[in-house]
């Protein structure tokens, strides 16, 4: 892992106009690993004029040969997979096992999905007199967060260059290492130059001047809705399309007759993975009154077997938060649930035990929440559950839907058509039933302040695509 003290634009990697960088600290140990340019609106005016020249010839380019870059970009992801998890693991602070499923074995297979999908995709289609044509949107502005670094960086490249656009990535300034991974994974694939472009720096500087220049035509951004809203906000002015995947709080719904036990152990290592650093994390768990002592319970046994360590080693199933600022914010957010009068079951703001230095923070169970309470209605962020009791199933209905998210949500019962009948009345993206596993293939993205637009699979594809009809 050797970081490049330059930005990747129009096929090289090119020294930034000012002399600036950021330090990246491992979270475990809060050592600097690495320096990158704090690249500044200078250096994305650059980039975007990079993508603006190359746009014509990626634009015009068969889908077929698009298809095949994105499969040799796969290959390169492959290939590099143990070099990114150590990444991922030193930036991020992810336990090594996760970094190398989650983290690299994920976004390879996403890249791999859209060299099938850009060659089976109908760009072309008849309807009557018409023939209608689905057109790159052009170039895309693509700015995406820490806590799944290459993966939300796949999930907008990957199909923005099958569309046929141009991208300029201004990845997070605490995870930026992986992604120049990602640029040099682009430029051994053979893309031409300037068809993708990487600019590091901050988000108040290179982020504020890549989604509000003139010259991109879309910007799709993963993080905060307090910051996505500004970017909507800039784009509207501009009136040029976004797409924004935002914050969650999301309901894991236990209906009763379901299996306890296994929906309880489940939803805990959900929120536990990654830190808890899941936008779509199951952070609520709603459970009935009937069974609510039991599943309180059945929480702390669960989550005493995350204990906090080394990501480096094998065993380790939880590492610290990203960064100091991260951690003072979910530990503030565990004071304020004590304050509010919540119960604390497991955990707590404390340093976890061998781990005061590094970014660590003790697994937590809250009981006793009410669903006005903080910290049953805003984003912690961090490895939290909190455990809420309903009286009957429009009770429950009533407490998922009455936050302002609507990213992701679980059901959990013993019959199946119960499940989806409860499902269909949450207002949210994404509903796993029973533990169903996450499918790259199906569209990801949210309800009302959860964002708009969805990335992942021919949904994916579309937000980059705008439609043309010719009539004879």
């Amino acid at each position: 892992m050797q970081a490049h003290d330059a930005m990747y634009i129009d096929g090289a990697w090119r020294p930034a106009r000012g002399t600036a960088s950021i330090e990246v600290r491992n979270p475990a140990d809060e050592s600097v690993v690495g320096r990158v340019p704090a690249g500044d609106a200078a250096d994305v005016d650059a980039a975007v004029h990079a993508a603006r020249a190359a746009l014509p010839g990626w634009a015009a380019t068969a889908p077929a040969e698009r298809a095949a870059r994105l499969g040799a970009l796969r290959d390169r992801l492959a290939a590099r997979r143990e070099e990114i998890a150590e990444t991922v693991t030193v930036e991020l602070g992810a336990p090594l096992k996760l970094a190398r499923t989650v983290h690299a074995d994920l976004p390879t297979a996403v890249a791999g999905s859209y060299a099938v999908i850009a060659a089976e995709y109908d760009f072309e289609e008849r309807v009557g007199n018409s023939r209608v044509f689905q057109e790159p949107v052009g170039v895309v502005g693509a700015i995406t967060p820490w806590n799944y670094p290459l993966h939300q960086v796949v999930a907008k490249a990957a199909p923005a260059l099958a569309a046929g656009c141009t991208v300029v990535l201004k990845p997070a300034e605490d995870t930026p290492l992986v992604a120049q991974l990602f640029a040099e994974a682009v430029d051994e694939a053979g893309f031409p130059p300037g068809v993708f472009n990487l600019v590091t720096g901050l988000g108040v500087e290179a982020g504020a001047a890549l989604a509000a220049h003139p010259e991109v035509d879309l910007v799709s951004f993963t993080g905060s809705t307090a910051v996505g809203r500004k970017i909507g906000a800039l784009a509207g002015e501009a009136v040029k399309p976004v797409a924004l995947e935002l914050g969650g709080k999301s309901a894991n719904v236990i209906l009763p007759g379901a299996d306890l036990a296994k929906a309880v152990k489940v939803g805990v290592a959900n929120v536990m993975s990654n830190s808890g650093q899941t936008c779509s994390a199951w952070t609520r768990m709603l459970v009935h009154s009937d069974q609510y002592e039991e599943a309180v319970r059945l929480a702390a046994e669960a989550v005493a077997r995350y204990v906090p360590g080394d990501p480096r080693a094998e065993d380790t199933r939880i590492g610290p938060v990203v960064s100091a600022a991260q951690r003072e914010r979910v530990t503030g957010y565990i004071e304020q649930g004590v304050k509010e009068g919540a119960t604390l079951v497991a955990g707590g703001p404390t340093a976890p035990e061998g781990c005061e230095r590094g970014y660590f923070v003790r697994p937590t169970v809250f009981a006793g929440v009410t669903p006005d309470m903080a910290i049953a209605q805003e984003e912690i962020f961090g490895p939290v559950l909190t455990v809420l009791e309903y009286r009957d199933v429009d009770d429950a209905v009533r407490i998922a839907n009455g936050t302002v998210y609507g990213l992701a949500g679980a059901v959990w019962s013993q019959d199946e058509d119960e499940a989806v009948a409860f499902a269909r009345r949450l207002d949210t993206g994404q509903v796993d039933i029973n533990g169903g596993r996450f499918n790259p293939l199906a569209p990801f993205g949210g309800y009302k302040h959860s964002g708009v637009g969805r990335e992942l699979g021919r949904h994916g594809l579309a937000e980059y695509l705008q439609t043309k009809s010719l009539q004879f």
